[in-house]
């Protein structure tokens, strides 16, 4: 019988093979299954940070994991995106016996990586494959933060499949993990290597351009090879559309195609860097020195609309994610060591219909690349970004010099003033919520605390609407996924949609 303990409290110093020995303790006999179910960090008392344990251990050997029932002579699936809904969805369908089809219209993340640096250093923008589009999607580049609020049944199977793929182990029991940008492109090849091994494929540089379809069912796909141009069909009658939050081509395709879609309210923003080190003394005192970089989750309604910290990188950097000629993205990474001199927060602003107009679909993504672009004018014309000092934003006067703390976007920045590139209710918003925020997190309010513009891609300001069975309402057989299509937020809840579409799918078609 496994029996468990909790709230077991830790010095930051001690080690912990001292969780072993209370379990040892406690159970009065041999230990043959030990396992760490959760660790957190409490820091309300700065003169007495710990960290807090839930274990669980028995002394009969860990239960062995059930297979799940593999469907014989399944279809042909095509996933279409392999960010963190297509990749777990297609890990999802190789547990159940399918060998999927991953379209990616970007490259693989060896190559990716490659066409990010030439980005950076010779401006030339891949429209194809950049911070957005390629293998792993998005989340590649955004320190591969795994915590969510959603309380999803598949979240923990989603963390041991990334510890399966190379993540470190504790993501698995940790209260906010993470894997690291770095971590992440050897995670990626693993998978794609199962994938491969296990009958699947990959088609890189391959944009969905279309379908076609019979008494509103899926018939086959209709591809395109970005690089040789040439055009192809692929016969299928299941595909999984796991397209991220930026593929705006794509969603004005199915549109025209006559797939039923909705408009989303979204959040815009700037992203926020302050020192590292003020930040883990403002969370821990003196004690951040012996701890892993201080992050912080911080919400204000100070003002009517609500403002908030999202994809916060401790130790982290921002970086440039544009995916369209002429507009200026930013987002936030860290490597696994957290250990860079600045952490940065992507500092969110909700919006609503009436901000954006509600005249059609895409309003929203019209709101969205109008940012965009403004930045890009404010920034050079040359994806630079614009940036202003908080005590200048606050001011309303355009900045002329950095204080303490540096800018760590990599393609540049220019000195503007962020007020002129964003809507009004967010300038009036943010004034509001950062002084709000400081009285929570010290400093936050810092004078020298750079603000970057414009975080524009927080979510997707569509939904492609499905039905029970996982279906989009309107074409049988295509099964909208993901943060694209309106059905999650970050990787975790992402990679979980993606499960649970496998899931749905062999539910299909082994009742067939």
């Amino acid at each position: 019988m496994i029996k468990r303990l909790d709230n077991i409290k830790l010095n930051i110093t001690e080690h912990e093979k001292k969780l072993f020995e209370i379990a040892a303790k406690n159970l009065g006999r041999e230990v043959r299954h030990f396992e760490i179910l959760k660790k957190s960090l409490d820091a309300r008392d700065k003169n007495n940070v710990r960290w807090v344990y839930s274990i669980a251990f028995s002394d009969e050997p860990a239960p062995a994991e059930l297979l799940k029932e593999k469907l014989e002579n399944p279809p042909r699936v095509a996933v279409i995106g392999s960010g963190p809904a297509g990749l777990f969805c297609a890990l999802g369908l190789i547990e159940r016996g399918f060998a999927p089809i991953i379209i990616e219209r970007g490259e693989p993340v060896e190559a990716r990586r490659d066409t990010l640096h030439a980005f950076v250093s010779g401006r030339v923008l891949n429209e194809q494959s950049n911070v957005q589009f390629g293998e792993g999607g998005a989340g590649t580049f955004s320190d591969g933060k795994l915590n969510t609020q959603t309380h999803d049944g598949f979240n923990r199977e989603v963390l041991k499949l990334f510890g399966k793929f190379g993540a470190p182990k504790e993501i698995v029991y940790l209260n906010k993990p993470h894997i690291g940008s770095d971590v992440l492109f050897d995670v990626l090849r693993n998978i794609r290597a199962y994938v491969i091994a296990n009958g699947g494929e990959y088609k890189f540089n391959t944009l969905f351009k279309g379908f076609t379809e019979r008494g509103g069912k899926l018939k086959s796909l209709l591809l395109k090879n970005v690089l040789s141009g040439e055009e192809s069909e692929l016969q299928t009658d299941c595909a999984v559309a796991a397209l991220g939050h930026s593929a705006r081509d794509t969603f004005e395709m199915l549109h025209a195609e006559g797939l039923v879609m909705q408009p989303r309210e979204f959040a815009v923003g700037v992203r926020i860097e302050h020192l590292s080190r003020e930040i883990g003394l403002a969370q821990y005192g003196k004690s951040y020195k012996l701890l892993p970089a201080a992050d912080y989750k911080l919400v204000s309604h100070a003002h009517e609309r609500t403002v908030f910290t999202f994809c916060m990188c401790p130790g982290g950097v921002v970086i440039p994610s544009a995916s369209e000629a002429g507009g200026v993205v930013t987002n936030g990474m860290s490597v696994y060591t957290r250990d860079g001199e600045n952490s940065n927060s992507a500092l969110m602003v909700q919006l609503r219909q009436q901000d954006f107009g509600a005249d059609d679909l895409f309003a929203g993504m019209r709101f969205q690349r109008g940012l965009e672009r403004k930045a890009f004018a404010y920034g050079g014309k040359n994806y630079a970004a614009p940036v202003q000092l908080y005590r200048d934003f606050a001011a309303d006067r355009t900045s002329c010099a950095f204080g303490e703390v540096k800018p760590t976007y990599s393609a540049g920045t220019a000195f503007a003033p962020l007020g002129e590139v964003l809507p009004a209710v967010a300038v009036e918003a943010l004034k509001a919520a950062i002084p709000d925020m400081d009285r929570r997190l010290k400093g936050f309010a810092c004078g020298d605390a750079v603000l970057t513009g414009v975080e524009t891609r927080f979510s997707s300001p569509l939904k492609i609407l499905r039905g029970e069975s996982g279906e989009s309402v309107s074409l049988q057989g295509f099964y909208p996924c993901g943060e694209g299509s309106g059905y999650s937020g970050g990787i975790t809840s992402s990679a979980a949609d993606g499960l649970r579409t496998a899931e749905k799918i062999y539910e299909k078609y082994k009742n067939h």
